[in-house]
């Protein structure tokens, strides 16, 4: 599949506020800093489409893009930066799980943890609430080109152990840098869902 168009729609806040289009959508999300945007920029070949920030956390709305005037990308708020307030961080919170809630457009969640670190309890807590909701997860492990090749399978073994993932999750690494397996990770990610796989 490639990715010919891709296209910022809206930022969303409340429901009344996302697409009514019923076309199909696969979520973003991750902890602030861990590279989600650039990835939605390497994917969509898009150098700014998502808004890549040096200080985490500034995506705080739900972004819709659509992607081949076929199917919604949603970039989701970022988690666990330290660095806002308690009430900010439940806001963010209570934007999630609005979305997650009975979205029945939303047909996966693509889940990015940073591949050089244990994933935290805040992603842990995010893989068990979209399993909660029922959802199909994907895992991407970003920035894997910071890895060397004798730490990549302790990679993979200590975030699948600490997420508890199940056998119908699949896992990925991908580096933004180097974007080695794109096509790869976009047929993965978003084959199944679009009509238009030219």
């Amino acid at each position: 599949m490639r990715i010919k168009q891709s296209e910022f729609i809206t930022s969303a806040v409340k429901r009344n506020q996302y697409p009514i289009d019923n076309r199909n959508e696969v979520a973003f999300v991750g902890r602030s800093n861990v590279g989600k945007s650039s990835l939605i920029n390497s994917l969509t070949n898009r150098r700014k489409l998502a808004k890549v920030s040096g200080t985490p956390g500034k995506t705080r709305l739900v972004n819709f893009f659509l992607i081949n005037n076929d199917f919604y990308l949603v970039d989701l708020p970022g988690y666990g930066y330290a660095k806002v307030s308690k009430k900010e961080k439940e806001s963010w919170g209570t934007t999630i799980e609005m979305y997650l809630t009975d979205r029945h457009q939303l047909k996966r969640i693509v889940l990015l943890v940073d591949s050089r670190h244990k994933p935290t309890e805040d992603d842990i807590m995010m893989y068990q609430w979209a399993k909660h909701f029922g959802y199909n997860v994907v895992v991407v492990a970003t920035k894997s080109d910071k890895l060397k090749n004798s730490e990549i399978k302790k990679s993979e073994n200590l975030i699948k152990s600490t997420l508890k993932l199940s056998a119908d999750d699949n896992f990925y690494f991908y580096s933004s840098l180097n974007k080695k397996g794109t096509e790869q990770l976009i047929d993965n990610l978003f084959l199944e869902f679009a009509t238009d796989i030219d």
